[in-house]
């Protein structure tokens, strides 16, 4: 008998889908959310993983099919998503799942879903990579953005310069966070000391810069790094994603918290104010 693994936080949908399929002579098991889930993939054998995408957590169907796809690559994975956009979304979800299933869907139609995916077979296992192999593949195209986003920017550009000098800085806070991304750090420590990000802070005071351009330009760098990953979610593993997110915002935090400080005090050199 084919053995189904059922994932979804509402108990009404587990006991409604749950004996559907049983009713077409699939062995159901149940699991109200990922930890569930992840046990029950760790202990026991299945041929289907149904899951709901949308459950409490961000990305909680992703952790079960990422789970599921490396403890059984055989076994059949398939999304529930109440929202029809999802399928807009379909080539970099697919990266992890075989077929992605809308909400709502009629028992018989569920039933003729799962077993012609069956007699197809899983998909091979797509080679996903981590989120610091894209964004060193993705260095110039991101510095590219950035440039974009700051040519837009009134208050910025008040401050005349060409591209080269002004995006000097950021192929070594690139190598930084790259390096920080390939060695993570525990949740809690300080990031490392930038000479880089220092000199930076100390050069944009000498160009003419705002404290508050500063920051901003800062806060287009990491708006501009998140749209790169955006770009490429078709070929990221999913399972890395937020780890990733974390610490690339920490260490682009921490290094402007770098420039600022190298920033003040050339302003005790240069004996001007700081100005928002």
């Amino acid at each position: 008998m084919t053995r189904v693994l059922l994932v979804d936080d509402s108990a009404s949908v587990r006991e409604s889908l749950g004996k559907v399929l049983e009713k077409n002579n699939f062995e159901v098991v149940l699991a109200a959310n990922v930890s569930e889930a992840l046990k029950l993939i760790s202990s026991q054998s299945f041929d289907v993983l149904l899951s709901d995408l949308h459950m409490p957590n961000a990305g909680d169907g992703l952790t079960v099919v990422s789970a599921m796809r490396h403890s059984n690559p055989k076994a059949v994975t398939m999304l529930f998503s109440g929202f029809p956009e999802m399928k807009e979304a379909a080539s970099a979800i697919l990266m992890q799942t075989d077929e992605i299933l809308l909400k709502p869907m009629a028992p018989g139609t569920l039933v003729d879903t799962i077993r012609a995916r069956l007699k197809r077979g899983a998909n091979p296992m797509k080679v996903a990579e981590n989120v610091a192999n894209i964004i060193e593949q993705e260095t110039e195209a991101t510095i590219l953005e950035w440039l974009r986003r700051i040519d837009s920017d009134p208050k910025i550009i008040t401050v005349p310069m060409d591209n080269p000098t002004r995006s000097a800085y950021l192929p070594q806070l690139f190598r930084d966070l790259v390096s920080r991304l390939r060695n993570p750090l525990p949740l809690g420590t300080r990031a490392l000391v930038s000479t880089a990000a220092a000199a930076h802070g100390a050069q944009r005071r000498q160009q003419g810069y705002t404290a508050s351009m500063l920051v901003e330009e800062s806060r287009m760098l990491q708006v501009s790094i998140f749209q790169t990953l955006q770009n490429n979610l078709h070929r990221v593993d999913f399972s890395l994603v937020l780890v990733g997110v974390m610490a690339i915002a920490d260490e682009v935090d921490s290094q402007l918290a770098q420039q600022m400080a190298s920033y003040v005090a050339e302003s005790k050199v240069d004996a001007l104010p700081v100005e928002a």
